[in-house]
């Protein structure tokens, strides 16, 4: 009972907290839009730049640093690999390194595991509960973040086919308007937004870097890890090795993905009957059975209970 009210006070001191520099801060940018308006903008102070640089850069990413050292010696190099790759999928290699990212998985079962034996103790468990919740807690906090970067690769793969036919189209049309495939790659991350935009320019600049352009386009395909843009890499290195023209490979590809993206589509529908029958079967039928025979069974019990 005491461990549940001394996590009740601190999560209260928390919000109290919370609140109060949300409407301290609040206060203080409507005074600096005030003065920015009658002044004009002023020169930032080093403060202020660093104060604009993310939370986690500032304070969360450091303290993994020194921990990760502690904690990762252990670690074997093949899982550091695997999570290397995991994290390049999930486009958050710039954020977190394989290192960092298992210190946080060390930290996040700590938390869970500490949170499930407060609720035990909140709930008035006998301590043998509370530490199998707290071992629960333990388990679900390890693999968490596991489930999230798969989730986050997963993510990033349907998007990539998604705008993956799209892209070959605008790369097709500029390619046949003139333009070399470097330039055309430019006028394509000029024109679009989104997860295969950030590839295309994360390649350009592997590519002014001095990396070959074949290389460049292999590791490219490595990190998005999609069928489709393996295919049209492959395709690309082929031309440039051959010297075949790019235009017809382009619009040759681009064809060939629309085909891809509407049976995959085609796809999809076909399995949505199949899907929808689970939900039929345990929620809508059993609902319509209610509704339809509810009242003749209470009409029939009632005769039955009259005679």
């Amino acid at each position: 009972m005491l461990e549940s009210v001394v996590g009740a006070v601190f999560f209260a001191a928390f919000l109290l907290t919370l609140a109060v520099h949300k409407i301290t801060t609040r206060r203080r940018a409507e005074v600096e839009k005030r003065v920015t308006e009658v002044v004009g903008d002023r020169v930032p102070s080093i403060r202020d730049q660093e104060l604009k640089v993310p939370l986690y850069i500032r304070a969360v990413k450091p303290a993994l640093n020194k921990f990760t050292g502690l904690l990762t010696r252990a670690m074997p190099a093949e899982k550091e690999a695997e999570l290397s790759v995991k994290i390049d999928r999930a486009g958050i290699s710039e954020k977190i390194a394989p290192r960092e990212f298992y210190v946080m998985k060390y930290a996040v079962a700590a938390g869970f595991a500490f949170l499930f034996w407060l609720l035990g103790g909140a709930m008035s468990k006998s301590v043998t509960q509370a530490t199998f919740m707290a071992c629960a807690g333990l388990a679900l906090g390890w693999y968490l973040p596991d489930l999230y970067l798969n989730s986050k690769g997963s993510e990033r793969k349907r998007e990539i086919e998604r705008t993956l036919p799209d892209v070959l189209d605008l790369l097709t049309v500029s390619v046949e308007a003139g333009l070399g495939f470097d330039s055309a790659l430019m006028r394509v991350i000029e024109k679009t937004r989104g997860v295969l935009s950030d590839e295309f320019r994360t390649m350009l600049q592997e590519i002014k870097m001095g990396k070959p352009r074949i290389d460049a386009l292999r590791d490219m395909s490595k990190r998005a890890d999609v069928d489709d843009l393996s295919t049209f890499t492959g395709s690309v290195i082929l031309a440039d090795q051959l010297g075949i023209s790019i235009g017809n490979v382009l619009r040759l590809q681009s064809e060939q993905m629309r085909q891809k993206h509407r049976q995959r589509s085609e796809e999809m529908a076909m399995k949505t009957p199949i899907k929808i029958i689970f939900p039929l079967v345990f929620f809508i039928f059993p609902a319509i059975f209610i509704v339809l025979l509810g009242p003749a069974i209470i009409a029939i019990s009632n005769s039955m209970i009259g005679k």
